[in-house]
């Protein structure tokens, strides 16, 4: 399997190359050379896998001439062996129509650790085989941070700085990363949006000295390896309920559409996929897209539903990739224009394509804890404040009710207890393993948004390759 770049001048690569990358030299993201397909006859016996067997035929064909191709059933079993929950990802059924598909059940209790269990495991693969090193770098507005530390914490070749906004991401989030004492494990706080973490990030990639220099690498779902570990849970939830012999879909909490563009993967390998979701907070920038043709950047409002306080939403430019078939100039045209103006718009028939798999659905705060307090009075389940958007988008969808709906339960609610006490009256509690988090000591540093000053402070702290 080959990658290529979302903005067409960075040089093809294979896999190992692609997830060492990260973000592709010219600024773009990698995507596959060609999306590879199952037919119904080969999807149809899949439904009797258990969930790491699945992931390791989903996988398969994108690690094509990889260092781990032979390896991959093993990481995959590697990377799900200690999920609190047999199934993985059970799926919990809402009311006639409606499922609930749990993502919270791994170390970090997100749906991110459904990719970076197995991302971290084929970082150490790789590096492995190479006797090389890598320098993390990655940006999260509270979920991706405690997933990549937990999956690259200890690792003896790789170095990690993560980057939040400080004072916006939940306390247990906050403390899932601060809390980790492993000494390849850096936190920094930065006095800004997601959106500036995000940039920063995106600068030091940007620095070809930098970049040489310490080897850098990303985890955020600008890494394909991310996207493409995601998929599976979409092809487990739909051969759950009948496919491929029969049309599901899905409703997304999403901000920086990584999530939701691993599902529009699933459907370009064979699934059949009738319709996507795409559930928004008060930051609402896909939404309007979805509404008007235009992306257009606000001002980033803090909400009940952190995860999702996001204007830039840099996996829409893989979308935007497909949708314009493949034509990197006319993407970069694109990221130019948002980059020095906070906007653009989307070529009629391009918009066409996405809006015909894609709707939007926004939802306020006030929206988001009557959703959760309906939930629980109705099944009795708990569920946090991004996955109630996710339900509520759900019950927007008009499909034909012979086609389910699976919104996606992308974090515990014990990860956001003010918001589900305000909601319900009631804190979840957190697991066992995670009982004493909050008096766990911290470790982190506090930088302003200066680009300046956050590469000083990575290149102080990581060891040289």
């Amino acid at each position: 399997m080959r990658y290529i770049s979302t903005r067409g001048r960075a040089p093809e690569l294979g896999f190992d190359d692609a997830l060492l990358a990260g973000l592709a030299a010219d600024g773009g993201l990698y995507v596959p050379a060609r999306w590879p397909t199952f037919s119904a006859a080969e999807w149809t016996p899949m439904a009797g896998l258990d969930y790491a067997a699945l992931a390791a035929r989903v996988i398969a064909p994108y690690v094509q001439g990889s260092v781990v191709e032979r390896e991959i059933a093993t990481l995959t079993q590697r990377a799900y062996a200690d999920f609190t929950h047999k199934a993985v990802a059970p799926l919990t059924q809402l009311d006639a129509n409606l499922w609930l598909m749990e993502l919270f059940h791994g170390p970090t209790l997100a749906f991110k650790d459904y990719a970076l269990q197995v991302v971290g495991l084929l970082f150490d693969a790789v590096l492995k085989a190479r006797a090389g090193r890598i320098t993390i770098v990655g940006a999260t507005s509270g979920d991706t941070g405690s997933a990549a530390i937990e999956a690259c914490k200890d690792k003896a070749a790789v170095d990690i700085f993560i980057l939040h906004p400080a004072g916006r991401v939940s306390d247990v989030q906050r403390r899932q990363m601060t809390t980790v004492t492993s000494s390849n494990v850096h936190n920094i706080a930065v006095e800004g949006s997601f959106d500036d973490c995000q940039n920063l990030v995106k600068a030091m990639f940007a620095d070809a000295r930098l970049r040489t220099e310490l080897n850098l690498s990303a985890v955020n779902s600008i890494n394909w390896a991310r996207i493409m570990a995601q998929v599976v849970y979409y092809a487990w939830a739909a051969l759950k309920l009948g496919a491929p012999h029969r049309a599901v879909a899905f409703s997304v909490p999403t901000g920086n559409f990584g999530n939701v563009f691993a599902g529009y993967v699933a459907k370009q390998m064979g699934l059949p996929i009738a319709k996507f979701a795409v559930g928004s907070n008060r930051n609402d920038i896909l939404t309007r897209y979805f509404e008007t043709g235009s992306m257009t950047a606000t001002e980033v409002m803090p909400t009940l539903s952190p995860s999702m306080d996001i204007q830039i939403s840099s996996n829409f430019e893989r979308l935007l990739f497909a949708a314009t078939k493949n034509d990197a100039a006319a993407v970069t045209g694109l990221m130019d224009r948002f980059k020095q103006g906070g906007a653009y718009t989307v070529d009629p028939a391009a918009h066409q394509h996405i809006t015909a798999l894609f709707i939007g659905d926004r939802l306020d705060d006030a929206g988001t804890k009557a959703t959760m307090k309906a939930v629980h009075a109705a099944t009795g389940h708990s569920i946090d404040p991004h996955s109630a958007i996710g339900v509520h988008a759900a019950r927007a969808l008009k499909l034909d009710p012979a086609v389910p709906v699976v919104a996606l339960a992308t974090a515990h609610p014990a990860k956001f207890p003010d918001a589900v006490a305000a909601a319900i009256g009631r804190r979840p509690a957190l697991p066992a393993h995670l009982a004493d988090l909050l008096q766990r000591p911290e470790r982190m540093t506090k930088l302003p948004n200066d680009l300046d000053k956050i590469k000083a402070h990575v290149r102080a702290y990581a060891r040289k390759v």
